[in-house]
């Protein structure tokens, strides 16, 4: 099951929800604002990540700014903490799923969701 993780503002997230929703793809979706990520949650999308926490805060955000810290003096307990009582640091949307991890929208990269015998026929359809 692939979760969703957005902020209803968010407009790369309401593309990104739209997109699944478009292609049929079940997902789950969770509000990180009404309804902040657990450090779990936190833990196993860092798993995923390629660059670490790098991947997942939004050091444009306002938030971010706000706070004027330096993530990478914190700890990871720390830093999961923050998140969890500032869940706006994140970039968003977060899309992950068994095998794959988005942060953010591109329409490219979001297909890798889609279920195999859907990019098969995809692709054949193409070829014809």
């Amino acid at each position: 099951m692939i979760d969703l993780y957005l902020s209803p503002s968010c407009t790369s997230c309401r593309k990104a929800r739209a997109w699944l929703q478009s292609h049929k793809v079940p997902f789950v979706e969770h509000n990180i604002l009404t309804q902040p990520m657990t450090t779990n949650d936190l833990r196993h999308i860092l798993t995923k990540t390629e660059n670490g926490t790098e991947d997942i805060i939004s050091t444009r955000s306002k938030v971010f700014q706000k706070l004027a810290v330096d993530v990478d003096n914190l700890t990871i307990n720390e830093l999961l903490d923050l998140v969890t009582e500032f869940p706006n640091l994140l970039r968003r949307p977060i899309i992950t799923d068994s095998k794959h991890l988005q942060i953010g929208f591109n329409e490219d990269e979001i297909r890798a969701f889609l279920p195999r015998e859907y990019r098969r026929a995809e692709m054949l359809s193409t070829i014809d």
